[in-house]
């Protein structure tokens, strides 16, 4: 393939416009597919071209490549029809959107330091003019050192780029020569210094050509003045694209199969392998369930309350506050655990967000503080844990703070991620690396329980019996199934 001409990409266009999410194989990756899209806007001075080097900056680890379709603006838009949109674009390049995680922090979403350096947008070499080409057909591919990382094309994209082209152009004009991004596919990962990444855009036989960036190290350190360089495990699985490959360990799966083993033995019998293992302090004590018939088992998500404040409240109670946030982003089979220290003088739950919960697929929700609309909430399928009702509002004793940080809810430390288990006897905290193990050893124990219960029930004396001594444990050697 060759180049269908030598025109080349804008040098300095007037907006650079980049998408967050729009590859389903990267939606996959992130865990999340979006409903709208998002966008953040680049400088102008980070457009490079191909074969100029892009600097990682000095003190960081973490600049990530991703190989991109970037779509060039032919005519003015606003207000145009997704319909419209592609008629407003001129051509098509190759793009690679450069951005260094270690400052993502800095910035509050806008990604201006961590994707706005200078090069950190090559386009080019060539130009592949819209009418030539089917949206619905173009290719990507970036390759790191000669080796193919990133292949696949625009067949099934969240957003065609007709409909890009109309969102955007609802409030702000597009103008000639202005840049979108359309987004990138899985595999994108970090670079180091000495590696060249290349990307290039094709139709059938239509060719960018390739997109060539070398990758230096950068020399000037950001001064004291500047946000520094901050990392850490989930900003280098975002970089690198997952755990492995980011040479972290694997993340802690709550199976099915392990929700079955937990879900048959009670916490009582968990309790007590829990002991076993060293773990004295791992139940949240003092809470009633509005479901005691209905088994708890989920993944902590984590909200903590700090006391009440005036001030505090104003600027953190109101709008989509912490306490909101916390429920609209719970998963199918999250379990909501809150910190409310044990302030039991007013509700920190009520039926609507109780309600959302449930829709959300959560699998129940656990506080050490009160519960308004108890009845409602109680009538609900998901079980929801409890210090006792209240009628009064959420501002009365607490705001609304924290959202997936470590908390402590009923006497135990509780994570992100950890294990909850529930029923009648109470609520257990299970560390993930425990589970599996925990689980095990404590359906041995109700199998043992129920040889047991079946001696004591023929008569046996518990003398030897419970605990089992060597000649019992024999026996139930020749029982055991």
């Amino acid at each position: 393939m060759s180049p269908v001409s030598s025109t080349t990409p804008p040098e300095r266009p007037g907006k650079v416009i980049a998408l967050h999410l729009n590859y389903p194989s990267r939606a996959k990756q992130r865990g999340r597919t979006p409903a709208k899209p998002s966008y953040f806007v680049k400088p102008t001075t980070s457009i490079s071209t191909s074969g100029t080097p892009v600097e990682r900056p000095a003190g960081t680890e973490l600049l990530a490549f991703e190989g991109e379709i970037a779509l060039i603006i032919g005519k003015q838009a606003r207000h145009v029809s997704p319909g419209e949109g592609w008629s407003c674009v001129e051509s098509v390049t190759a793009a690679n959107d450069f951005g260094v995680y270690d400052l993502r922090h800095a910035d509050g979403g806008s990604n201006l330091r961590s994707k706005g350096g200078d090069g950190f947008t090559p386009l080019g070499p060539a130009t592949i003019p819209a009418a030539e080409v089917d949206p619905r057909n173009l290719r990507v591919r970036t390759w790191v050192n000669g080796e193919l990382v990133q292949d696949d094309t625009t067949e099934d994209l969240i957003f065609d780029f007709g409909t890009l082209v109309a969102d955007l152009s609802q409030l702000s004009t597009l103008e000639p020569g202005d840049v979108i991004l359309t987004g990138t596919p899985a595999g994108s990962s970090v670079v180091q210094p000495g590696d060249t990444v290349e990307v290039e855009v094709s139709h059938g036989d239509l060719t960018t050509g390739r997109l060539v960036t070398p990758v230096t190290e950068g020399t000037t350190p950001l001064p004291e003045f500047s946000a520094q360089p901050k990392i850490d495990d989930n900003q280098r699985e975002q970089a690198y694209g997952d755990r492995e490959s980011a040479g972290l360990p694997a993340e802690f799966v709550l199976t099915e199969e392990l929700k079955t083993k937990l879900t048959s033995v009670g916490t009582a019998t968990l309790s007590a392998q829990l002991r076993k293992n060293g773990y004295n302090h791992v139940s949240i004590d003092g809470l009633g369930s509005t479901r005691p018939d209905t088994k708890l088992i989920g993944r902590a998500r984590t909200l903590r309350y700090v006391p009440f404040r005036e001030d505090l409240f104003t600027s953190h109670g109101g709008g989509f506050n912490a306490q909101k946030r916390a429920i609209d982003s719970l998963n199918p089979g999250d379990v909501l655990v809150m910190e409310a220290r044990g302030e039991k003088g007013t509700g920190t739950i009520g039926d609507i967000l109780a309600l959302r919960a449930q829709v959300r697929g959560a699998a129940g929700i656990v506080t050490d503080g009160g519960v308004r609309d108890l009845a409602a909430v109680a009538a609900l399928d998901i079980p929801t844990y409890h210090s006792g009702p209240h009628p009064a509002v959420l501002g009365r004793r607490h705001v609304p703070w924290d959202v997936d940080i470590t908390v402590a809810c009923g006497g135990a430390t509780v994570q992100p991620g950890d294990v909850i288990v529930g029923d009648s006897d109470g609520v257990l905290v299970i560390p993930p690396h425990l589970a599996e193990k925990i689980a095990d050893a404590a359906i041995e124990q109700e199998r043992q329980e129920t040889f047991i219960a079946e001696q004591v029930a023929n008569g046996e004396s518990v003398d030897g019996l419970y605990p089992m001594n060597e000649r019992w444990k024999a026996r139930y050697a020749q029982w055991r199934p």
